[in-house]
């Protein structure tokens, strides 16, 4: 018997409720048999498929050594935590949630610094005057260094945080700090302001996939069929079905609702009876209806679409390329 293909998911709190509903609009209903405290479950109708809960730092982690074939987890996970990450992992899939911004703040009363070069003049002096470093309070070693390097700056120091980074500043132990926000408003109540060209990383869940991992022809397999369903979803939700019927409806009737709309004929032109079924993009469905009324149709039908299945699966094809290479 093969080994198990492992999906390590977010072990609690919001991210592993998004994570569910993810899947389950994909449909791929993740499931804990032993109940709701264990830590390993199952994907329905897949049954080499284990699935890992874990934390989203261990997650990168297990994705780096191979441990796992896919996770979902925070790209900032991934860049500060994983050694050229772009070469042992691939981020297959930005899911649309846990967006944050990885940034650079300094206290508000720095009234003249405002980019990365002024920083840059702030800490030569500061050193001159205090013949130390300025001090950068942060979880996030690597993206710090490696975006100061690429901004010149060089007179600092990293200290570790262990609590709440925000309140470094104000409690002495650093004079700016690297942290994560989602909305800036805890750094501005900390007294805090956001460089303006000091946004190190636009963070979000991702689905990521491992290049250390096994992958036997049996877990290619596998991940095809769930990144299938996991395009099906996405192309559905780019569109809603349009249906209607007209004598005038012909190819170049459709080619021009194509160049106007955004739509696409997934079943060709017209049947002889002049039916037709279209994908168009949500926010052009009231002109191409009046489009098509004002063409002769005298009703046109609206639908929503749960799934739209391709003979070609780009994600999956992503992830073939990146394992050959």
């Amino acid at each position: 018997m093969s080994a198990p293909f492992v999906l390590a998911v977010p072990s609690k709190g919001r991210l592993q409720e998004n994570a569910d509903a993810f899947f389950a609009r994909a449909g791929l209903a993740l499931n804990k048999p032993r109940g709701a405290r264990d830590y390993r479950g199952t994907i329905a109708g897949l049954d080499n498929v284990e699935i890992a809960y874990l934390s989203a730092s261990e997650i990168a982690a297990q994705l780096a050594q191979g441990t796992v074939h896919l996770g979902i987890t925070g790209e900032d996970l991934v860049r500060e935590s994983i050694l050229d990450a772009d070469k042992r992992v691939l981020l297959v899939e930005n899911l649309g949630f846990g967006n944050a911004n990885v940034v650079v703040a300094v206290p508000q009363a720095w009234i003249d610094v405002r980019t990365m070069a002024d920083l840059d003049d702030v800490a030569t002096s500061f050193r001159e005057q205090h013949d130390t470093r300025m001090r950068v309070a942060t979880k996030y070693f690597n993206l710090t260094r490696n975006f100061f390097a690429a901004h010149g700056v060089l007179d600092y120091r990293i200290v570790a945080s262990a609590g709440a980074t925000e309140g470094a500043p104000a409690s002495g132990s650093a004079e700016l700090i690297v942290d994560i926000t989602t909305t800036g408003a805890t750094l501005e109540a900390n007294g805090l302001k956001v460089l303006d060209d000091g946004v190190i990383l636009r963070s979000h869940a991702n689905l990521v996939a491992s290049h250390q991992a096994d992958w036997s022809f049996e877990a290619r397999e596998t991940a095809r069929i769930i990144l299938d369903h996991i395009a099906a979803r996405a192309r559905a939700a780019k569109y809603k079905e349009v249906r209607t019927r007209f004598t005038g409806c012909n190819d170049a009737l459709l080619s021009e609702a194509h160049n106007k709309f955004g739509v696409v004929s997934p079943f060709g032109g017209p049947t002889s009876s002049g039916m037709v079924t279209l994908h168009c993009p949500p926010a052009q469905l009231y002109a191409l209806g009046s489009f098509l009324r004002a063409h002769g149709a005298e009703t046109v039908s609206i639908g929503s679409l749960d799934y739209v299945m391709d003979r070609e699966n780009p994600l999956f094809a992503r992830l073939e390329a990146f394992l050959d290479r």
